[in-house]
C-alpha cells in the first residue's frame, strides 16, 4: 500500500484525537479565508503531490470565504484528486466523520471508495445538542410553541439534527429516538450546565462508551446559541467501519474513471447515469446495501 489518502479539515478543533492506533493524523488547513491565495495553492499542491489524493471535510457552517477559497484552489490546480466533502452535519458530527475517514485511510481502500465512504457512514451517525434556546435555530424545524417556550427562563431543548430531525423540551424523562445498535458517544460542552445527555440520553440509547471533547468553534453559529452541549454517537470500531464499506458494490465513475461506491463520485460530483433521475431516493438504498453487515457486526442496542 502506498501513501494513505490525506484527510483534511478546515480547523484544528475538527481534528479529534485518534480513535485507535491506526487512525491517520488529520491535515489541518487553517486560515483558508484570510491567507494569501498562493499559500493555499502551495499547501494543496504539496498534499496532492505527497498523498496522491486529498479529501477535505468541510462544515456548511464555515465562512463563505473559506468555501470559496477551497473551490478556487481546486479549480486553479485543475485537479480531480481533491475532493471537497461538505455533509449536512453539525460541527461535532463532522469531526467524528472526519475521524472515521482517518481510521479507514489506513486500510486498503482506493481514494474514490474512501471518499464515498463518508456519504455511507453519515447514515450511522446521530448528531444533536441540548440547547438553552431555539430562538435562533434554523437548521432544524422549530414550531412557534417551542420558540415561545425558549424565552422562558431555564428552558432547555433536546435537538437531534441528524439523521432525522427531532426537537423536545426537556422535562421528566424526556428522550429522543436514537440508534438501534450499540454506539459510542462524544460530548462537547458549551455554556450550558446539565447532566441530561450523560445521565438520561446515553442510558436510553445504550451507549457503550462516552468521552468529552472541546466544543468546536463553529458550533455556536450552527446551533444559534452558545448555551449548548453538543453530542454525537458513532461506530467506533475500525473492523465494523471497514466491513460496512467493503460490503457495498464498487463501480467505476463514468466521468473521471475512479472506483466509487454509491451513486455519486465525491471527487468529480458525477452521478451514475442509471441512478441520476432518482438520486435523492437512492441514498436510502446506499445505506441499506450494507444492512447485512450492520446486523451481523453490531450488537443489539
Amino acid at each position: 500500500m502506498g501513501v494513505p489518502t490525506a484527510i483534511a479539515v478546515t480547523s484544528a478543533d475538527l481534528a479529534l484525537p485518534p480513535q485507535d492506533e491506526r487512525t491517520m493524523p488529520a491535515v489541518v488547513l487553517p486560515d483558508l479565508g484570510t491567507q494569501p491565495l498562493e499559500q493555499s495553492l502551495a499547501t494543496l499542491q504539496s498534499l496532492t503531490d505527497q498523498h496522491g489524493h486529498v479529501i477535505v471535510v468541510c462544515s456548511k457552517a464555515v465562512s463563505e470565504g473559506v468555501a470559496r477559497r477551497l473551490h478556487t484552489v481546486r479549480s486553479l490546480l485543475e485537479s480531480d484528486r481533491i475532493a471537497l466533502f461538505r455533509p449536512d452535519l453539525p460541527p461535532l458530527g463532522l469531526a467524528v466523520l472526519a475521524r472515521q475517514l482517518r481510521q479507514l485511510a489506513s486500510c486498503d481502500l482506493s481514494p474514490g471508495v474512501l471518499a464515498c465512504a463518508g456519504r455511507l457512514l453519515t447514515h450511522y451517525l446521530h448528531a444533536g445538542a441540548l440547547l438553552g434556546s431555539v430562538a435562533r435555530l434554523d437548521r432544524v424545524p422549530v414550531g412557534l410553541t417551542s420558540h415561545a417556550k425558549s424565552w422562558v427562563p431555564g428552558s432547555q431543548f433536546a435537538v437531534l439534527a441528524h439523521p432525522v430531525p427531532q426537537l423536545a423540551r426537556i422535562g421528566h424523562e424526556t428522550t429522543l429516538a436514537g440508534p438501534e445498535f450499540a454506539t459510542s458517544m462524544l460530548v462537547a460542552k458549551g455554556q450550558l450546565q446539565s447532566d441530561w445527555i450523560t445521565a438520561t440520553l446515553a442510558k436510553a440509547w445504550n451507549v457503550q462508551g462516552l468521552r468529552e471533547t472541546p466544543l468546536p468553534a463553529e458550533s455556536p453559529q450552527w446551533w444559534g446559541t452558545g448555551r449548548l452541549i453538543e453530542f454525537c454517537t458513532f461506530l467506533p470500531d475500525l473492523s465494523v467501519l471497514y466491513q460496512l464499506v467493503a460490503s457495498v458494490r464498487q463501480s467505476v465513475c463514468h466521468w473521471c474513471g475512479i472506483d466509487v461506491i454509491g451513486d455519486r463520485c465525491v471527487f468529480c460530483s458525477a452521478t451514475a447515469p442509471s441512478l441520476a433521475p432518482t438520486s435523492s431516493a437512492s441514498s436510502t438504498s446506499f445505506a441499506s446495501s450494507a444492512s447485512s453487515v450492520h446486523e451481523n457486526q453490531l450488537p443489539a442496542g
